[in-house]
This record gives structure tokens, sequence and C-alpha cells, in this order.
């Protein structure tokens, strides 16, 4: 339990000192008209109260990978605290403040757009490339998933309690939420939604707290608990846990509140907090869930073993965390808890796949220079959004979802080299994005190599060939530094 308290202070403790330092390196200033005044058209770019820009970040962001990605990841042990902890601090955080606070000055520029303008025109492509690719995925996966649910909630037989209906239900909100200007439907249940989503965290640590079962301590945190041992920590448990340390999702979502945020003053509460308050759902939810696999009777078994065999059951293929959301809410929280584990497994997924399609639409918007002040213009470029979709739909993506998680790392570590670049040309302190840009290549150079859906590489080449990247690109960046300060 010390380690899981330490870890809940030192997230609060990373806001209000290294949050400071990476807003004072960014030097935010009233002075400078944000795009929600520069830009306004009352779409997408109109100001909002910050409580509602921050709570609305929070669930742009959160969605089910803080609760799905902590669970999956607790399964390799407490080193998912150090992670969690370390990660959001100095590499999540950092991320998303600087998609943000870029994006304002660049007049709420979209991530691919942002990053063309630092590391070039290749860049920019592969960018609107992968983001398109993962937010459409993002969106399809989380069309289906909810409809799914709420079927098998549904004791009605027939059309209106089949899937299908379901889906339909989805959809129409996400064209809604996709077409609609973003106080209207977006600005209105996002706050309360948010409040509902930390509310339930909070209610947890009643029972990591006070009930039965133990917590483990950072002592057995370099050692593989993954059941089975034959998936290394590092850089697996990385890429299974994103949201909640770092997620290149976030890149294509800070834009959003960067359009809507009233005084770049506000971009450490907005950007910088809203993740590290997402750390806290994910250290929440890591806990929670190993302290009540600690409780279940299953003879000879460790907590981890406990815990995936839940998660298991009925003889599925792979994990299913919503099976643990449910158990752990309706036990430790009854009624309440059961209707908020309702709001988890359904509510969570819908509000990452409607800003998934919004940012898609305005990523869009912007590689072809199309103004969206109209409705009809942004019917132009949402209906194709879901026409791809539903094409998705009748085929198995399932190997193609795979490869998201780390595309999605990748994505993260692209857009911190150019928030590096970005900070050297602004003549500021550029190692705070430096630092965790070198990690996160390492991490998704070495996970590609040694994946099952990758090169399949044994673990040593991989971390080799890992390495040389980081370090080939470390030098390939100190020679273009040392270049740009003699221009």
């Amino acid at each position: 339990m010390v380690t899981f308290v330490s870890s809940l202070a030192l997230l609060l403790l990373g806001f209000l000192l290294y949050g400071k330092v990476v807003d004072k390196v960014f030097s935010p200033s009233a002075k400078r008209t944000t795009p929600a005044f520069s830009m306004r058209d009352d779409v997408d770019y109109l100001p909002m109260s910050t409580w509602r820009v921050y709570l609305i970040q929070f669930l742009n962001i959160a969605g089910t990978g803080p609760i799905y990605g902590a669970i999956l990841g607790i399964l390799y042990g407490p080193a998912a605290f150090l992670w969690i902890v370390f990660g959001c601090i100095f590499a999540g955080s950092v991320h998303d403040y600087f998609t943000g606070m870029i994006s304002i000055r660049k007049g709420g520029a979209s991530i691919p757009e942002i990053v063309g303008d630092e590391l070039g025109t290749t860049a920019r492509q592969v960018m609107r490339v992968i983001s398109l690719v993962l937010l459409i995925l993002i969106g399809a996966v989380f069309t289906r998933t909810p409809a799914e649910l709420v079927a098998g909630m549904t004791p009605t037989n027939g059309f209106w309690g089949s899937s299908i209906f379901w889906l339909i239900v989805v959809i129409l909100y996400y064209v809604l939420a996709t077409l609609l200007p973003i106080d209207k439907l977006i600005g209105r249940i996002y706050p309360l939604f948010g409040g509902v989503f930390i509310f339930m965290a909070v209610c947890l640590c009643y029972g990591i707290f006070f009930g039965q079962g133990t917590v483990p301590e950072v002592t057995e945190a370099f050692t593989n608990h993954y059941p089975g041992g034959d998936i290394p920590v590092f850089p697996c448990l990385c890429i299974t846990i994103a949201c909640g340390a770092i997620s290149g999702f976030h890149a294509t979502q800070s834009p959003l509140m960067a359009r809507c945020i009233k005084d770049e003053r506000h971009g450490r509460k907005v950007f910088y907090g809203a993740m590290i308050t997402e750390g806290f759902v994910a250290l929440i939810w890591a806990a929670a869930a190993i302290k009540f696999a600690d409780t279940l009777n299953v003879a000879g078994a460790t907590p981890y073993e406990k815990l995936m065999n839940l998660m298991t059951e009925g003889g599925a293929h792979s994990a299913n965390p919503a099976v643990l959301v449910n158990a752990i809410c309706s036990s430790w929280l009854g009624v309440i808890g059961s209707i908020l584990a309702v709001l988890g497994v359904v509510i969570a997924p819908v509000t990452s796949g409607d800003t998934a399609f919004r940012s898609a639409r305005l990523i869009i918007a912007e590689i072809f220079r199309l103004k969206q002040n109209k409705l009809g213009k942004r019917l132009t470029l949402t209906l194709p959004l879901f026409a791809v979709t539903l094409f998705l739909f009748f085929i198995d993506f399932q190997i193609l979802w795979r490869y998201s998680a780390w595309t999605n790392e990748t994505l993260a570590c692209i857009a911190l080299w150019a928030y590096t670049v970005w900070l050297v040309r602004a003549g500021k302190n550029h190692f705070v994005t430096l630092i965790p840009a070198l990690f996160m290549t390492m991490v998704c150079t070495t996970y590609i190599c040694i994946a099952e859906e990758g090169f399949r590489f044994s673990p040593n080449i991989a971390y080799l060939i890992g390495a040389t990247m980081t370090v080939t690109l470390a030098i390939l960046f100190c020679v273009w530094h040392a270049k740009s300060r003699k221009v």
C-alpha cells in the first residue's frame, strides 16, 4: 500500500512542480489572443470556461484507456505503478501539454500540421496517414464495442434489442457529435460524464484502502509477474499502458480544446492537468484490479494468475477487462457500482469514438483547406468517414487493431521529436521533450522487433536494434542542432 500511496503523491507533486517547469519552458502569455477568439466560427473554434475545457479534455483523452490498459498492465506487476507515475509526469503530460500549447500558437492546428511544420513535408504526410488510420480504427472499434455491450444488457428480443439496432443508435450519435458545434452536445454532456468518471475512480479508493487483499509493493517491481512469464516487461508494459502514461491518440485530441481555451495561462491546468488526472485514474484501477484478484479463491494461484483467470473466464481467447470492471464495481460499490460499471464500459468508449471522428473531420479539412463553418461542408467530410467505418464492420480487423497499440505510441514518439525541434527553434529548453522522445524511440523500435505482430526477434536482438535506432537518432539530432545554431 505504501507504493500506491506514494505513487498518488508523486503524481500530485508532478503537477505542482514539474508541471510548472514545463509551463515556464513554454512561457504562456495572457497577451496572446487564442484561436477561440481570433478564429471563432462557433462550431469548432469558440471560447469555453476553463473547468469545462478541462473536463472535456480529460474525457477526450481517457475513454476506456486508463481503465483497461491499467488492468492489463498490472499483470506485469508493480512495475506498472512506476510506468504510470514517471511516464505520466515526464512523458505523457509533457506530450499533451505541448500538443495543446503549440496548437494554440499555430491557430488550432492538428497534429499532422504541427509535425509537418517542424519535421518537413514527408513527416506531415506520414502523420496524416497515421492519424487518420488510427482515428478511423478507434472510431470503428468504439462503435461496435458499446453496441454489442448494450445489446447484451438489453432484455428485449428481436431487432430492438439487437446489436444492429444499438449500432445504428451509436452511429447516429456519432454523426451528431461530429457535425454539431462543440458546445451544443459534447460541451454539455462531457463535463457530466467526466465528473462521473472521476467519481467512480474515487469511490474505488474505499475498497483499495479498506477492502481485503493486498496491493504489491515496489520491491516486487523488477520481477516479471505476467502469467507464463514469456512476455517481457520492457517494452510490452509501455505499450500496454498507453493512456495513463503516454498516448499518441491524445495528440489528435488536444487540438480540439486548443481551439476553445480562453487564455494560454490555463494550458497547464487543461492539458498537463487532464493527463495527470488520467494517471490518477490508471493508478487506482491498477491497484483495485490486483487487490480484488488477490481475494479470489483460486488455490495455488498468484494474484496475477487469478486476475488473468477472471478476465478469460468462459474460454475467451484474450483477457477482457470489462469482466473485471463489472465484478469490482458490483462487489465493492453495490447497485451504484453496477451503474458506474455500465457507464465505464459503455459510455467511455463512446466518448472516445465521437471525438475520434470529429478529429478526423478536422484533419481532413486542414488537408484540403476546407472551412467548417457551414453544415453542408462538415457533412461532405463526415459521410465518407462513416462510409469507411461501416465497411470495416464487415471485415476481420482484429490483426490490424493489434498494430494500433504500436501505431499509437509511435505517433506520440514522432510528436515528441517535432516538439523538440520547435523548442530548439524557439530558443527554449528542449530537453523536456528530447528525453521522452529518445525513450519512446527505444520503446517503439524494440516493441515492433519483439512483438508477435512484428518481426518476432529474440529480446536481446530487439534491444540491440532499439538501442541502435535510439543512439542514431540522438546523433542525427545533435548534428542538426549544431548546424541550426550556426545559421
